[in-house]
């Protein structure tokens, strides 16, 4: 008789697994954080010539001039890249950052930093509104840019394995890099302060820090955004701004940065890198030479040695003798803290979000808080639950003392309190537009000081109270045909709500207006001679002085960001030196007062070459009108959702034989999902054998509200048994005899899951399911001539087996996940699941999961970690 072997057939049954793993939501997941959805949106349909845009009510005004600049970036970048987009491109638009962290069209957070995005699936631009219309355009700008990448190297229709637009796997400077030259131009005084930085970096010490080749620009450490622009500004200068297509199509062609280098400009990448190296000393080592570093005009008090790598947003005490900054000190987010001043010490932390979930953002990028007169309580913006608050901080006691929720604003930025401490003003992202507003802390009433499409910035009002001074377009932007005007100064009389320009620089920005202590002058920021620097301006008769000849630039995260306090006769500012953001202070008199600008032009702001061939990118930059529909004409309708194939698994086949047989197997699987991603469906199958031998599942998820919830439906076998060869007597002759025992086991299930995120550390989840899991034993019996290998005879015989289960199965869970990653696991935070799960029917059982996990990090770069967990069935 025949000797067995046992075996497994595992492949199966762990690709049908993983498949329903998939199916599985993000935030079913055993932990993790949540992506909180705190408002439906009814979503409608604006229909230009060549888009469909997707936004909800309360942004059509935004949405409208949106559309119009999409039309006009349209015109732009098909005659830059000499290409028309295949099909119209949606682009889906939300009123502010908070509601674009809710959206489902793309997956995992959206943090503070992502301005918008591009996603390769149906090729959708999704962003938030910006606020002022410059910037709203340059990031629809720089996004269109990515689909017009996409679309002239990729094809149409759903994305599969291995077919995905070449332009994803081309380097981000290459990528990202382009997108800001097309949409910014050459002229960035913003990247160029990057440049200087880096040549005087390389000039102090060239082996350390010299300047980039080609192949350097794929490290992480060289920005692709500022690196990517300035490379693609001195190609596009030297050779043309055609070149980009060019190179562009080269690149969808080979994946080989220096042959399309090679090919397209007729030079080697190493002597690209060296000519550019060469422009870039030749424009900035003069002004390496000629301008200061900030230590000439007084102390650093923060930085990387006390603070962080990135200190933005300082606000001084009215006696300066204190400072509320924020900073990357703790490595794992940014933090509020407050110093001593001049000493620099660092007195606590005051407001924590690493393993804090109390606030989804501080604001740190586009925003810095306001002392009161008293110098007791500390008011900033954040943003918790989804909406924006106004917080106010009891400075010296280390608490919150009152937050006040806006649920009808988007976004909050720069509150400055009125001198009586009654009232408190600041700028709100509103329908995706930015309007300066004034809250009185006792009535609790909210007055709408500006009503338009022109944007107001950082307000700061005045000692004596009657006036808020701020940061407007309005002076210089013409809505008629959405041409963005440069940033100047204003003043508001808060009595009589006029509103007047306050003398500046033209044609350069005028930001961050503070108030001299005895409120006669204004110190501000501008880049009038393409750096940003420190300038003073006397109120009474409108006299300019220069504060501070920066090489770099007195400068935030963004060329917008806040960067500059004053108070007591000490100003602190930001400063962008070494690729670090320290904290500046400036104390002396006589350098507070002064000194007569000199004629600069803003040179310093462009990108090299100076001298540039056929700058079309530029002229075309400065036509406001190309493109430019008419508003009117738009047509909208209700969004109707629809499903679409977005993606298709690379299907296989195989064909198998062993001593149980010949196979046939295969498998595919199929992504389906509406174009604002609240519904998605999925398949997934693998075939081999015979039913009972066939592996899937079918789910479906619905995302549109807070409570997430969906459905799946699986089958997934598995295979076991044993063989065996040897030998038999049958009608008295013997032959040769070979057997393989088959058991089966079939799980087939169908479940309905439900999620709600009550927070984006905290979840509430619950499911059910009905299972069956069946049992088949068969025995397959081959008998064949011993002496010529002939099949004589096949017999199956089914076995006895066990009998089926079948299970009524539920669950309930609270997970809780506050932790951050290092490089392999969490090292700071808590992270729980508590979770019951009944089963009821052939068995009965109640599960008992407790799982407690603490992180801490008492010395950097130290974790210890500790758990606590229990399981039972009972």
């Amino acid at each position: 008789m025949p000797s067995f072997r046992r075996f497994r057939r595992a492949a199966l049954a762990l690709a049908a697994t993983a498949i329903v793993a998939a199916a599985v939501p993000a935030e079913a997941q055993y932990f993790g954080r949540n992506k909180v959805r705190y408002r439906t949106f009814k979503y409608q349909v604006l229909k230009t010539a060549h888009f469909d845009i997707y936004y909800y009510p309360e942004e059509r005004l935004a949405v409208e001039q949106a559309a119009q600049m999409a039309e006009r970036w349209y015109a732009r970048l098909s005659k830059i890249l000499n290409h028309e987009l295949k099909l119209r491109q949606p682009v889906i638009l939300y009123a502010s950052h908070p509601d674009f962290e809710q959206t489902n069209v793309l997956e995992g957070e959206m943090g503070e930093g992502t301005g918008g995005v591009t996603e390769i699936l149906k090729r959708r631009v999704v962003l938030p509104m910006a606020g002022p219309l410059a910037e709203t355009d340059h990031v629809l700008g720089h996004e269109l840019v990515h689909a017009f990448q996409f679309d002239i190297t990729g094809h149409v229709g759903p994305v599969s394995e291995g077919s995905v637009p070449a332009a994803v796997r081309m380097p981000l400077w290459f990528i990202e890099g382009m997108a800001e030259y097309l949409s910014l131009g050459p002229v960035d005084a913003h990247t160029a302060m990057w440049m200087r930085d880096a040549v005087k970096k390389a000039q102090r010490d060239e082996k350390k820090d010299r300047l980039p080749s080609i192949r350097d620009l794929e490290n992480p450490n060289f920005f692709p955004y500022r690196w990517g622009q300035a490379l693609w500004a001195y190609v596009a200068g030297r050779w043309g701004d055609p070149v980009v297509g060019q190179m562009l199509r080269a690149a969808a062609r080979a994946n080989d940065m220096d042959h399309v280098v090679s090919e397209v400009l007729g030079v080697d990448a190493k002597k690209l890198a060296e000519d550019w190296h060469a422009a870039l000393r030749e424009a900035y080592v003069p002004l390496v030479a000629s301008k200061q570093a900030p230590s000439r005009y007084g102390s650093a008090v923060i930085t990387d040695r006390n603070g962080g790598e990135l200190n933005v947003g300082p606000a001084l005490s009215p006696d300066g003798r204190r400072m509320v900054f924020l900073s990357s000190k703790s490595l794992f987010s940014i933090e509020m803290f407050l110093a001593e001043v001049p000493s620099g010490r660092i007195v606590r932390k005051i407001v924590k979000t690493a393993a804090d979930p109390h606030f989804d953002s501080l604001e740190f990028i586009n925003s810095a808080g306001g002392w009161d007169r008293a110098g007791r309580r500390f008011a900033f913006g954040g943003v918790r639950k989804g909406s924006p608050v106004l917080t106010i901080l009891d400075v010296d006691a280390g608490r919150i003392e009152r937050e006040v929720p806006f649920k009808q604003l988007g976004e909050i930025f720069d509150p400055t309190w009125s001198p009586d401490g009654r009232r408190v003003a600041f700028v709100a992202l509103v329908g995706g537009l930015m309007d300066l507003f004034i809250y009185d802390l006792q009535s609790g009433a909210l007055k709408r000081v500006t009503d338009d499409a022109f944007a107001e910035l950082q307000p700061a009002w005045s000692p004596d109270g009657r006036h808020i001074a701020f940061v407007t377009d309005r002076f210089t932007t013409r809505l008629e045909n959405l041409a963005t005007g440069d940033y100047r100064l204003a003043m508001l009389d808060v009595d009589s709500g006029d509103v007047r320009e306050l003398p500046g620089f033209e044609g350069v920005k005028n930001i961050d207006p503070q108030w001299s202590a005895d409120g006669a002058s204004l110190f501000f920021i501008s880049d009038r001679n393409g750096i940003s620097n420190v300038y003073r301006l006397a109120l009474d008769g409108g006299t300019l002085t220069q504060v501070t000849d920066l090489l770099t630039g007195a400068t935030g995260i963004t060329n917008l960001s806040p960067a500059l306090s004053a108070a007591a006769g000490r100003l602190a500012y930001s400063v962008y030196e070494d690729e670090k953001y320290p904290i500046y202070t400036v104390d002396d008199a006589k350098t507070l007062a002064g000194f007569t600008p000199a004629a600069e032009t803003t040179q310093a702001a462009a990108l090299p070459p100076l001298e540039r061939r056929r700058a079309e990118v530029a002229a075309l930059r400065d036509n406001f009108n190309l493109g430019l529909p008419d508003r009117k004409k738009f047509g909208a309708a209700d969004y109707q959702p629809k499903l679409n194939l977005d993606y298709i698994g690379q299907p296989s086949i195989g064909v198998g034989r062993d001593p149980f047989g010949t196979y046939v197997g295969g498998g595919v699987s199929f992504l389906f999902s509406d174009m604002l991603g609240n519904h998605t469906l999925g398949a997934s199958l693998q075939i081999q054998g015979s039913f009972d031998d066939f592996g899937g599942v079918v789910f479906y998820q619905n995302r549109k509200h807070r409570w997430d919830w969906g459905a799946a439906v699986q089958q997934i076998p598995y295979l076991t048994g044993g063989y065996g060869i040897g030998t038999d007597v049958v009608n008295g002759v013997l032959v040769g005899v070979q057997q393989a025992e088959l058991d089966r086991q079939i799980d087939r299930s169908a479940t309905l899951f439900a999620d709600y995120p009550f927070s984006r550390a905290q979840r509430f989840e619950v499911s059910g399911s009905v299972r069956r899991i069946s049992f088949k034993n068969e025995l397959r019996t081959e008998f064949f001539d011993l002496n010529t290998g002939q099949l004589l005879d096949q017999r199956k015989e089914k076995l006895p087996s066990a009998s089926a289960l079948n299970l009524a199965e539920a669950g309930a869970a609270l997970v809780y996940d506050t932790t951050t990653f290092g490089a392999t696991s969490p090292i700071l935070g808590r992270r729980y699941r508590l979770e019951v799960t009944p089963t009821f029917g052939t068995v009965n059982y109640t599960g008992v999961l407790a799982d407690v996990r603490q992180y801490v990090m008492p010395v950097r770069p130290y974790t210890l970690a500790a758990r606590v967990i229990h399981y039972g069935r009972y």
